[in-house]
């Protein structure tokens, strides 16, 4: 994961695409906020790279910033291509897969207790 210091993106337009590199072999990934109430990521997966079957106990939000992904949630495949949003519920199964390489971002918002 590439640390960053939030002064260098508090307050100053920025292009989220442009905020994580590919890397060959890799799945790469950059925290923009990490705070109790939630999280703000980006993703870089090389073509082929991808994330292993896992749940999360909250929902999370995906944004497909370029490329073309396969999303698989609760056994069901979903081809995603830049522009286009998917939204994995909690508890759900879901996994991830780069049919080309794709970068995406990631908001996971945790319920209140």
């Amino acid at each position: 994961m590439v640390e960053i210091n939030s002064n260098d993106i508090i307050a100053k337009a920025l292009t989220l695409v442009n905020m994580v590199d590919y890397q060959q072999g890799s799945v790469v990934s950059r925290t923009l906020i990490d705070e109790k109430s939630g999280t703000i990521s980006l993703f870089a997966f090389d073509k082929g790279q991808g994330l292993s079957e896992h749940a999360a106990p909250f929902d999370a939000f995906v944004y497909i910033l370029e490329g073309e992904a396969e999303i698989t949630i609760s056994g069901n495949p979903n081809l995603l291509q830049k522009g286009q949003i998917i939204i994995m519920p909690a508890n759900k199964p879901h996994s991830l897969k780069a049919i080309k390489m794709f970068k995406m971002m990631l908001v996971m918002i945790k319920p209140v207790s």
